[in-house]
């Protein structure tokens, strides 16, 4: 049977069908209990050792919300049960090589750039631009996807990217409306929710289902967790491939924003600006397109209000914040600026980092 095959709508309906007369009869499928994930992640790793990181509590309290408050389809449970499997044995593969290669250990990184602002404000715009400068370093879709446990070498890679290009494939059948959104592709930059999922410390879940819980705790509780795996997971990918101009990219910083700066005392950060107004509508369809596909209960006003008012504190939070760290740490480019002009709003932010930008850049 095909993808298409598989994931067509009639197939999907029929999935979910059968999934409903079985939880009727008290029969919950799949199986979402954290031991049993990850006695699936150790097993398909051959792995079994997940370190010093604490992977417990996180676990527990995304688990216990997509249990009782994500009113997940079959369908929906399916993949959530296959990220989360994927991204415990990404963490045991993590662990092996950081064990086997002790250098990773010893990588810092330096004085790295940090793009936030709202979504749909130009986050992503500005990343793929600044991303075209052979100079710079960023986080490849790819890599952030399957961050280890294949051998360094260009083989190895192209499969790599081929597997992630398939998994992408996978997923736009699943959610289809969601590519003409927002674009993914293997060599694309990352932005950084999908590096701190693989934490299980995020924004990334309760934008895909409705977790709130789990969002509560993140917000309030996991900051410091999410920046210190965020660290961890940048040694790996800096020592498999060095670069010391990092720029990275997440609306989802403004919630964590005194956490980045404490972990990344020399960051600098880019801010991009619109009106609210304008972006709040086009927050609550993306997080209603992304619900839809595993939930049969996603209320647009009940997305609408919960993400406004979560982004409106992040936002007012964001900006107190920066009042007490020094104002050169930080440069602002209005959304308009960055749309008209493009390489003028670059050159700018370059004067700003001291970077020059050569004419292979340009």
């Amino acid at each position: 049977m095909s993808l298409a095959q598989a994931f067509s709508p009639i197939a999907v309906r029929t999935l979910n069908r059968g999934g409903r007369i079985l939880q009727r009869a008290g029969i919950v499928t799949p199986d979402l209990r954290q031991e049993t994930l990850v006695a699936a992640a150790k097993h398909r790793a051959r792995l079994e050792e997940f370190g010093r990181w604490p992977i417990e509590e996180p676990l527990d309290r995304l688990l216990s919300a997509y249990e009782r408050e994500a009113e997940l389809t079959t369908l929906g449970r399916i993949t959530v049960r296959q990220l989360l499997v994927t991204l415990l044995e990404n963490l045991l593969y993590l662990e092996q090589e950081r064990q086997s290669a002790p250098e990773i250990e010893q990588q810092t990184i330096d004085a790295p750039v940090f793009i936030i602002g709202l979504p749909r404000t130009g986050t992503t715009l500005l990343h793929g631009l600044i991303a075209q400068d052979p100079a710079t370093r960023t986080p490849l879709t790819w890599e952030v996807m399957f961050p280890a446990g294949y051998p360094e070498s260009p083989d190895a890679i192209n499969r790599i990217r081929k597997r992630t290009d398939s998994r992408l494939a996978w997923a736009n059948r699943l959610v289809p409306a969601f590519r003409r959104i927002h674009t993914l592709a293997a060599d694309l930059p990352q932005e950084c929710i999908a590096i701190m999922a693989q934490g299980f410390a995020s924004i990334q879940f309760h934008t895909t289902h409705n977790v709130p819980s789990y969002q509560d705790w993140f917000e309030l509780e996991a900051q410091e967790l999410g920046y210190a795996f965020h660290y961890r997971f940048l040694q790996h990918l800096q020592a498999r491939r060095a670069g010391n101009r990092w720029v990275l990219k997440a609306p989802g910083h403004l919630f964590g924003l005194d956490a980045l700066l404490q972990r990344y005392p020399d960051a600098r950060i880019i801010q991009t600006h619109r009106d609210p107004l304008k972006v709040m509508a086009s927050i609550a369809s993306l997080a209603t397109v992304l619900r839809r596909a595993f939930s049969d209960s996603a209320d647009p006003k009940q997305i609408a209000a919960d993400w406004c008012n979560r982004w409106e504190t992040a936002l007012s939070r964001s900006l107190d914040i920066r009042d007490r760290w020094p104002a050169e740490r930080f440069f602002d480019i209005a959304y308009a600026d960055l749309v008209a002009e493009p390489l003028t709003a670059v050159e700018r932010l370059y004067e700003f980092l001291g970077w020059p930008l050569s004419s292979q850049a340009r």
